[in-house]
C-alpha cells in the first residue's frame, strides 16, 4: 500500500482547509453553538460549488455489475459521482479537514448517510442532494432502543412515534425516517415541516444541532429499497469518515497543545521541558499517527472494493477513543484555563465525546468487530 499522497490529494486537502478557514473559523463553530439551523450557509454554497457535496460512490465491482445491467434491486445505481469523482481515500482527507476546523454541516448527514441509502434507491432525490439544491437528514435512532436493527420500531404504515438525535432536522428539506413494514424495515422520505411532524430541539455536549421528531399520522414518501443490510453498508462508509474527522480534530487538538507546552513557563521553564508532560504528548502523538494509519487502510481498502466489515467499525473505535483521550489529557495540560469558553482546547474536547458516542458507539463497534473475528475464527 503507498501511503503518500497524489499532487492531486494534497491539492484536495489545502482546498478544503483553506474554505474552512474562511468559511467556518472556530469564531464561526462558536457563534453556531445550539443555533436552530447549524451551519453558515456560504461553506455549504462553497462545497457545492466544488462538487464536494457529491460522496456518492459504490465498490468497484458494484459500478461493474451496474455496467453489466446487473445492478438492480438494493444496489441500484442511479447516479454516478458528478463533483469531483472523489474515492473513500479522497473523501477520507476532506474529512479530516473538515473535522480539523470543526465544521459545522449537515455534509455528513445529507451528502453521506442519506445519498448513499437514495443512491440505492434510484431516488429522484439524489441530483438535488449532491448538487446541495436540498438536505437530507436520516432520522433512524429511537429512545432506548440501541444502534441495531431492533431499535427500529416505527410502524411504516402509521408514522406515529419518536426519533431522537435527529442532525438539522430544522434546516432539512426531507427527512430520511428508518421504519417498519411487518418484519421488513424500509426507508421514508418525509417533510420536517409537513403535517404530523413535531421538532424539538435538543442540547448535547457538542452544541451541535440536534432534534427530537415526534411523528403524529405523517405522511411519506416510500423509497425503492428496504432492509436493513443496505443502512448498515451505509453506515460502514459513513464511520470511515467519521473516523476520518476525529484524525483530523485530533491532530489540531495536540497542535495546539503543544505550542502551549512550549509557551507557558512553568519553574523559570516550558511545561514540555518536564519528563511527565513530553510523555504524555509522545504517547499522543503516537496514538494520532497510529488512528490516521488504520483510519486510511479502511479507507484504501473500501476504495479498492475490500470488505471493511472489520476495518471500518475498528477505525471509528480506535480514532473516536484517541480524540476523546487526547483532548482529555489536553485538557490537563491546559490546566483549569482549558476548560473556559475562551480557549479552543475545550471545543475540541466536547466534540470528541459527542463523536464518540454518536453514528454508532464504542459498544456497538465493538460488537461488529466481535462477530466479525469470531465469525472469520469459526469458517
Amino acid at each position: 500500500m503507498d501511503l503518500d499522497f497524489t499532487p492531486e490529494q494534497d491539492l484536495l486537502r489545502e482546498t478544503v482547509r483553506g474554505l474552512c478557514a474562511r468559511h467556518c473559523g472556530l469564531d464561526v463553530v462558536r457563534q453556531l453553538e445550539d443555533d436552530p439551523v447549524g451551519y453558515p450557509e456560504k461553506l455549504w454554497l462553497q462545497l457545492g460549488e466544488l462538487g464536494l457535496l457529491d460522496m456518492t460512490f459504490l465498490a468497484p465491482q458494484a459500478l461493474a455489475r451496474a455496467d453489466d445491467g446487473q445492478g438492480a434491486g438494493s444496489t441500484t445505481v442511479a447516479h454516478r459521482p458528478s463533483g469531483l469523482g472523489l474515492s473513500m481515500l479522497d473523501a477520507a482527507i476532506v474529512y479530516q479537514e473538515l473535522g480539523r476546523a470543526l465544521a459545522p454541516s449537515p455534509h455528513f448527514a445529507s451528502s453521506v448517510l442519506s445519498a448513499g441509502v437514495l443512491q440505492r434507491a434510484g431516488s429522484e432525490w439524489l441530483p438535488r442532494v449532491t448538487s446541495g439544491e436540498a438536505i437530507v437528514t436520516p432520522a433512524w435512532l429511537e429512545p432506548g432502543r440501541g444502534f441495531g436493527p431492533a431499535g427500529v420500531t416505527l410502524d411504516g404504515q402509521r408514522l406515529t412515534g419518536t426519533k431522537r438525535h435527529v442532525h438539522f432536522a430544522a434546516a432539512a428539506d426531507r427527512l430520511l425516517v428508518l421504519a417498519r413494514d411487518g418484519d421488513e424495515i424500509v426507508f421514508l422520505l418525509v417533510d420536517p415541516k409537513g403535517p404530523g411532524v413535531t421538532l424539538t430541539q435538543d442540547k448535547t455536549i457538542s452544541s451541535d444541532t440536534q432534534y427530537k421528531v415526534d411523528f403524529d399520522g405523517a405522511t411519506a414518501e416510500r423509497l425503492a429499497v428496504t432492509g436493513w443490510q443496505t443502512w448498515h453498508d451505509v453506515m460502514l462508509d459513513g464511520i470511515i469518515l467519521l473516523a476520518a474527522q476525529a484524525v483530523g480534530g485530533a491532530r489540531y487538538a495536540l497542535e495546539i497543545t503543544v505550542q502551549y507546552a512550549k509557551d507557558r513557563q512553568q519553574f523559570d521553564k516550558p511545561l514540555g521541558a518536564f519528563q511527565a508532560i513530553a510523555h504524555y504528548l509522545a504517547d499522543a502523538a503516537t496514538a494520532v499517527d497510529g488512528a490516521e494509519t488504520l483510519v486510511h487502510e479502511a479507507a484504501w481498502a473500501r476504495a479498492e472494493g475490500r470488505s471493511v466489515a472489520r476495518l471500518a467499525p475498528m477505525a471509528k473505535l480506535f480514532a473516536g477513543k484517541t480524540f476523546r483521550d487526547l483532548t482529555a489529557t489536553a485538557q490537563q495540560i491546559f490546566g483549569g484555563v482549558g476548560f473556559t469558553v475562551e480557549y479552543e482546547i475545550q471545543l475540541y474536547f466536547r466534540r470528541a465525546k459527542q463523536l464518540q458516542i454518536s453514528w454508532w458507539n464504542d459498544r456497538y463497534l465493538e460488537e461488529l468487530i466481535a462477530e466479525d473475528v469470531l465469525g472469520s475464527s469459526d469458517s
